[in-house]
């Protein structure tokens, strides 16, 4: 009996530091992927004086075929780490280029989380909005 207290004691201690380094992994596989992707279409934008057109979720934005090796299209058209799909955002009202993952599944603590790791940690202001009630965009030009 008093083993199976200790294994449930430790199961109690180690299910809750699990569910700490999954959700810390998740917030990596984020801001690493919008890094890669922004470079990318930063790229793009210098080398062509202009962005590439809007494209809806989880749709591959054009782009020349020499910037496709780069541009992970795997990662682009899978499910992002926090739910919801990648979509390129050109010529919006409020901003001119960005990267957003619409329809994610994650609350706005973890966001704030994944915000604090590339930008201010505040979904308001920055680069890293959250710019509808189901989208978060990293703003590449106001």
């Amino acid at each position: 009996m008093i083993v199976v207290v200790i294994i449930g004691l430790l199961a109690a201690l180690a299910v809750p530091a699990f569910m700490r380094i999954q959700a810390a992994s998740r917030h990596t596989r984020i801001a690493n992927d919008l890094r890669v992707f922004a470079q990318t279409f930063e790229v793009y934008n210098m080398e062509h004086g202009f962005w590439p057109n809007n494209s809806g979720p989880g749709q591959v934005p054009t782009l020349p075929s020499p910037m496709n090796g780069q541009f992970r299209v795997e990662t682009w058209q899978t499910k992002t780490a926090i739910g919801g799909a990648w979509n390129w955002d050109e010529g919006k009202p409020t901003f001119t280029a960005g990267i957003s993952i619409s329809g994610f599944t994650c609350d706005d603590t973890e966001l704030t989380v994944i915000d604090g790791k590339i930008d201010d940690g505040n979904l308001n202001t920055g680069n890293f909005q959250k710019t509808a009630a189901n989208r978060v965009t990293l703003i590449l030009q106001l």
